[in-house]
């Protein structure tokens, strides 16, 4: 890791909203990579070894859901995956157990507030 940062990789199909996680984050001390397709996730798992991998849920072609069964069986032990969505938070929450997240995060969650939950989701685990 860089100077102690912790490391995320964000996936989402949405360039304007990846572009503004990785600014919020970047400057509240994070280390982030992004990536715009499930394509490519596992490989940039570990390579990158993030701590946690942000996932949006709807993403065309394979859903957030599937991806996180698909690169848990990848990332090196202790990479937490974290449902990351506009969906309701009920919706969210049963999401979560069902693919054997570490957790979720509702969209409307931005800023500082985005930041401190990460760090909340490291700390715990």
């Amino acid at each position: 890791m860089t100077n102690g940062a912790l490391r995320i990789l964000v996936v989402d199909d949405d360039n304007n909203q990846l572009e503004l996680v990785e600014r919020t984050l970047r400057a509240d001390g994070f280390e982030v990579m992004t990536c715009s397709s499930p394509i490519g996730v596992t490989n940039q798992i570990v390579s990158f070894v993030p701590r946690i991998v942000l996932v949006d849920v709807n993403i065309p072609a394979l859903s957030g859901d599937q991806l996180i069964g698909i690169s848990k069986k990848w990332a090196p032990d202790g990479t937490l995956f974290v449902l990351y969505s506009a969906s309701d938070e009920s919706k969210l929450r049963w999401l979560a157990r069902e693919v054997g997240a570490d957790g979720y995060i509702s969209k409307s969650v931005t800023g500082p507030n985005l930041a401190a939950k990460l760090r909340s989701f490291a700390e715990r685990r």
